[in-house]
């Protein structure tokens, strides 16, 4: 399934199924095929980097990606969306840890403990969700028809996240649950790991 990139800008991709598959390292949730973008700078980096970072959390609004635009990366219908979960600290560092060992509670509380604030648009009984929105950043609503390049929401580190990232991926229904993960790609190809897309 083709997409267009959902945003503009600058973004590192992480956990790209051009370099392994799950890429996610599961097979859950309709994640096979998912792929992460986190937003960067003029330098690459996603925010400057202290030895405080190794320590301890940092606010979300520290990162130069918190807050910019993601956008419908391709027409159809707001199926689903979710915009009650709170953007928490980052985690860089040793405190990764810690954070690490809360993965089982997340895992366990279901779709929304790991996709955090998200919009799910529906094209051609394909559903592409886009994960880990802003709080209170969502401008669209289930039911609502959507144009590819519309804003739909922004950058947030809400559910499963351990810095602001958008994380992307294409399913065959509306329920994580149940699902099948579907392929997807992007023009020019998919990305691998390490990449900075300039869009």
């Amino acid at each position: 399934m083709e997409l267009q990139y959902p945003f503009t800008g600058s973004w590192l991709v992480q956990n790209s199924p051009a370099d392994r598959v799950p890429s996610h390292g599961t097979r859950l949730l309709g994640t096979s095929y998912a792929i992460d973008f986190t937003p960067v700078d003029g330098n690459g980096r996603s925010a400057r980097f202290t030895p405080a970072s190794l320590f301890r959390p940092e606010p979300p609004e520290h990162f130069a990606g918190f807050g910019r635009a993601v956008r419908a990366p391709l027409s159809g219908l707001v199926c689903a969306a979710h915009d009650g979960e709170t953007d928490h600290a980052a985690f860089r560092g040793f405190p990764s840890i810690g954070y690490a060992a809360t993965q089982g509670r997340r895992v366990r509380s279901g779709w929304l403990g790991l996709a955090g604030n998200y919009v799910m648009i529906e094209s051609a009984g394909m559903f592409v969700a886009l994960c880990h929105l802003k709080r209170q950043s969502l401008s669209v609503r289930p039911g609502q028809r959507v144009e590819s390049g519309e804003v739909v929401g922004a950058c947030g580190n809400s559910g499963n996240s351990t810095e602001p990232h958008l994380h992307v991926q294409a399913m065959d229904g509306p329920d994580p649950e149940q699902a099948s993960a579907v392929p997807i790609t992007f023009p020019g190809g998919l990305p691998r790991n390490g990449i900075v897309l300039s869009v």
